[in-house]
C-alpha cells in the first residue's frame, strides 16, 4: 500500500463513511452477527456512546479513512470496569498491510492509560471456513497476544449457518508491542480519560505493572 496512514480520534461527521466500511461486514460475512445495516444516524449514535467513555480511532490517508478500531463495556456492572470487549474494522482492499495492527496497538495505548487490565476479543468462529466467514480474526488476535479462553457453539445463526463465538483475552500489562511508537498520539489523545485512573490507583496499579 502507498503512502503513509496517520491514527485519530474519530469524529461524529465521520460517521457515514466509518459505515461504508462496516456495512460490507454486515451483508456480505459472518464476523458481525448482524443482520441489517444500520442507518448513518444509529450509527452515529452509537459511536457517541462509544465515546462517552472509550476511545474510539480511525485510520486515515489523504482524508480517506480505511479502518476503525474502538472498545466498549465487557459487561455493564462496575465490577467490570476494568475489562473492555474491542473491535475492529478495515476496508475491504486493504487488509494485511499493518493498517488494523497499528489501530489495535494505538487502541491499547489509550486503555493503557485509561486503567483498563483486560481486553476482550469476542470473534465469530467457523467450524469450517466458508465464503462468509474464515479464521483470519482469530489468527490476526493470536498473532497480536491474545488467548483462547472460551468457545460458544452454535450461537450465532447467519446465511443459513450456525457459527461459533470465541473469546479472546489479552492482560494489557503483558502487551509489550509497538507503545513507544504512539507516544505523541497517547499525549494527545488520551487526556480525558484520566478520571478512571483513580480506580486503577485504588488496586495498586500505575500505566499497566503492578505495583510490588
Amino acid at each position: 500500500m502507498q503512502g503513509k496512514w496517520s491514527i485519530r480520534e474519530a469524529k461524529l461527521e465521520d460517521a457515514a463513511e466509518l459505515l461504508a466500511i462496516y456495512a460490507p461486514y454486515v451483508e456480505k460475512t459472518a464476523i458481525t452477527f448482524e443482520y441489517t445495516v444500520p442507518s448513518v444516524a444509529e450509527f452515529a449514535e452509537r459511536m457517541q456512546q462509544v465515546q462517552q467513555r472509550y476511545p474510539y480511532l480511525v485510520a486515515e490517508q489523504d482524508g480517506k479513512l480505511l479502518g476503525y478500531v474502538y472498545a466498549g463495556p465487557f459487561h455493564e456492572r462496575a465490577a467490570y470496569d476494568w475489562a473492555v470487549e474491542t473491535s475492529l474494522y478495515v476496508r475491504q482492499g486493504v487488509r494485511r498491510t499493518g493498517i488494523g495492527t497499528a489501530l489495535y496497538a494505538a487502541l491499547e495505548t489509550c486503555l493503557q492509560e485509561q486503567g483498563i487490565l483486560n481486553l476482550n476479543a469476542c470473534i465469530a468462529y467457523p467450524p469450517k471456513e466458508d465464503e462468509h466467514l474464515d479464521k483470519n480474526s482469530v489468527e490476526f488476535h493470536t498473532h497480536m497476544g491474545y488467548r483462547l479462553v472460551g468457545e460458544f457453539h452454535k450461537c450465532g445463526y447467519k446465511f443459513n449457518h450456525w457459527y461459533r463465538w470465541r473469546k479472546q483475552l489479552a492482560h494489557i500489562w503483558q502487551i509489550s508491542r509497538l507503545f513507544n511508537h504512539f507516544q505523541q498520539f497517547k499525549s494527545r489523545h488520551c487526556k480525558k480519560f484520566q478520571k478512571t485512573l483513580d480506580k486503577w490507583e485504588k488496586i495498586g496499579y500505575t500505566n499497566g505493572c503492578k505495583r510490588e
